[in-house]
């Protein structure tokens, strides 16, 4: 075991495993196969780049949970998982790797069929980016006694309020992307080439800050410039950043796989009146949701006091205007659970963390000015000190 894996102490591992269960017995299933690597990691502490191949960590409603995965990846588990009962990592043969001949839910099938987990309900998570249709269907064929169930993201919900030792990483990581925010500001300049500031980007958010290292993000950055900021997620070439134009960065900071997401607008120039005045409109907007950023709100009451405020001001956002962020692996640092739009009624709860993600896309480019917000019992922490303004240079 490394010095610095696991993160977390067993204790918070088996207060993790135990809300998962009570979830699991509402639902009536006897076995959760969890197949998304931040579900793997929060459950177990496993933390490794091996989730181009089919791999999972099994709960049953006793004993430890048990790491599955290929054969090389097998030391890994061993140096980052907490499980420490004998039996709990189990790999397969890598013969099953890209192997058109058979298919590697093969292997997972004769060990659940081992396990004697073959009879019960057991649930899978259909809809994520892991799990494939062949998967399933590989599965249904070789455990043909088993029902199961989707329990698409019944570990994700039980993320959603952070632990202390959680908000200490975040806290890391806004540190991060406060520097990372500080170093576009300091080498931004027409004629730099665009991808030559993304490398000081990355540079900044790899060394981190404060003395904390920094992890890679779930999501490259977002870095496109004047009419490229009129779409929402390119990332950049090598073109050369040009006067008059705005460019925005969405951007995160990231420690241990918590990630600190946050965005911000530069521009070089004089900035037009239609940006001002979207300025205007977004930072107002942004306190006015913000206000509801409160134990006892519900998400839409963010999302609805955000657009009544922006529709106001002669602006319109007809997406959701923010979501619930934490530990995550590529290709998306949102946990996909909690967002801030119409009709989500989700309540706000202490140790939530959001993304308030209020951007405008406009008819010739972008403005991105965003904040990852803490649910407190006194209302909203912003755990970033960034200025909210556009970045002018």
């Amino acid at each position: 075991m490394t010095t610095t894996n696991p993160n977390f102490t067993d204790a918070e591992y088996e207060a993790r495993i135990a809300l998962t269960r009570a979830d699991m017995s509402k639902r009536g299933i006897d076995l959760l196969v969890i197949s998304d690597p931040s579900n793997m990691n929060w459950i177990s502490g496993y933390d490794g780049w091996s989730f181009y191949v089919h791999q999972a960590v099994l709960l049953p409603m006793e004993g430890e949970p048990v790491w599955w995965g290929r054969g090389i990846d097998e030391p890994g588990a061993r140096r980052t998982v907490f499980m420490k009962e004998g039996g709990n990592i189990v790999p397969y043969d890598d013969s099953y790797v890209q192997n058109p001949q058979k298919h590697t839910m093969e292997a997972l099938s004769a060990l659940i069929i081992d396990r004697g987990w073959h009879t019960g309900w057991i649930g899978v998570e259909m809809d994520n980016y892991y799990y494939s249709a062949a998967a399933h269907q590989t599965l249904l064929n070789h455990l043909g006694d088993a029902r199961f169930v989707d329990a698409t993201g019944l570990v994700n919900w039980q993320r959603l309020v952070k632990s202390e030792s959680e908000l200490l990483y975040i806290r890391r990581a806004a540190r991060i992307v406060e520097r990372m925010h500080q170093v576009i500001m300091d080498v931004a300049e027409p004629g730099m080439p665009k991808n030559m500031l993304v490398a000081e980007i990355t540079r900044a958010g790899i060394q981190g800050a404060d003395g904390q290292w920094g992890d890679y993000p779930a999501i490259v950055p977002m870095a496109p410039s004047g009419l490229d900021a009129t779409a929402a997620h390119l990332t950049w070439d090598d073109r050369p950043m040009r006067a008059g134009e705005a460019t925005f960065f969405e951007i995160a900071g990231v420690h241990r796989r918590y990630h600190c997401p946050q965005s911000r607008t530069l521009f070089f120039g004089t900035v037009p009146d239609l940006y001002r005045h979207a300025e205007e409109a977004v930072l107002e907007a942004t306190e006015a949701g913000l206000a509801w950023c409160r134990p006892g709100a519900r998400a839409e009451d963010v999302a609805i006091a955000f657009n009544v405020t922006l529709n106001k001001k002669g602006f319109e956002k007809d997406n959701r205007c923010g979501y619930s962020i934490g530990l995550s692996y590529p290709p998306d640092w949102g946990e996909r659970t909690l967002s801030l739009r119409s009709g989500a009624m989700t309540e706000l709860k202490p140790g939530m963390v959001l993304h308030f993600m209020p951007a405008l896309w406009l008819d010739d480019g972008g403005l991105e000015i965003t904040e990852p917000v803490l649910i407190t019992e006194n209302g909203p922490e912003l755990l970033c000190k960034t200025p909210r303004e556009i970045f002018v240079k």
